[in-house]
């Protein structure tokens, strides 16, 4: 079990030297969670370039490592949707009011829409420095105060619940043991503040690993559509609109912080696991080390 550890992330407009994991804010939960599983076949590959989270401006916040749910590899790879029965534009269009932007103190990012009981997924970093009110808005332009029902900050998910439960449009969630290499995805949120951004890329590898040295996140989908600043807890999906990942980090080569085409998501199926467990009120931190 890795030990704790914090991340820091300077605003969305200022150079970022790189890898920059420093003292944190958040108080540490509670019970352990599952027991790490991996899919066969696919071996973690340690980032050597920079990595950043794809945090917005100013925000505090922490990771360490994550265990993947255990699943079975499936092959029913959606990609074909895309091009057959419907466009980029399509799969956007659905998405779109299931993805929200978030501002919490001084850190915003993106969400997406879990269930209709107000429940929104997004990343622990993106919250942890809060400090009062945390401001959800959604696609339409509304916005709702939201609440901290817990975090797993060394997978990097976190939990919130909107006061206002009306015209919720929970996401659909797919299975992201089924991705191949290849894989048409979209990724959906708020990079730099610009709410509603979408970007399109593939799956570029998966089961990647992302280190600084110290603090590491496994298991992770490789990305190459365009992930900057705000978009962490945002939506990755696939060609049928399924969320198969929640966007967490970039990997840079300069000062500028910036998307290089190499972005990292948290697989959906750890996510929502994650997810369920911290509604079900288990303010676990990360993998039992049994």
């Amino acid at each position: 079990m890795f030990p704790p550890g914090h991340v820091h992330s300077d605003p969305a407009t200022a150079a970022h030297p790189g890898p920059v994991f420093g003292p944190g804010t958040t108080p540490p939960v509670g019970a352990p969670g599952p027991v790490a599983g991996r899919r066969g076949g696919r071996i973690a590959v340690a980032v050597a370039v920079a990595v950043a989270l794809a945090l917005g401006a100013g925000g505090v916040g922490g990771f360490v490592g994550y265990s993947l749910a255990e699943s079975q590899v499936t092959t029913d790879s959606p990609s074909a949707l895309v091009s057959d029965s419907a466009t980029l534009s399509d799969v956007a269009a659905a998405v779109q009011p299931s993805v929200v932007s978030i501002g919490a103190g001084q850190s915003t990012g993106s969400g997406v829409v879990y269930d209709d009981q107000g429940h929104i997924i997004t990343n622990s970093h993106v919250v942890a420095s809060a400090q009062g009110d945390i401001e959800v808005r959604f696609s339409d332009g509304s916005s709702s105060k939201a609440t901290l029902v817990g975090m797993d900050e060394r997978g990097d998910i976190a939990v919130l619940k909107v006061e206002d439960t009306s015209n919720l449009t929970p996401i659909a969630v797919g299975d992201s043991n089924g991705l191949s290499v290849g894989d048409t995805v979209l990724a959906l949120g708020s990079p730099l503040g610009l709410d509603g951004s979408v970007t399109s890329g593939i799956v570029s590898a998966m089961d990647r690993a992302i280190s600084d040295g110290s603090s590491s996140l496994q298991g992770l989908i490789q990305t190459d559509a365009a992930i900057n600043r705000g978009n962490s807890g945002g939506a990755l999906v696939n060609g049928r609109g399924e969320l198969i990942g929640i966007n967490t980090a970039i990997a840079t080569t300069d000062s500028s912080g910036g998307s290089i085409g190499v972005g990292f998501a948290i697989p959906s199926a750890t996510a929502t696991s994650t997810a369920d467990q911290l509604i079900a009120g288990a303010r676990w931190n990360g993998p039992s080390s049994g």
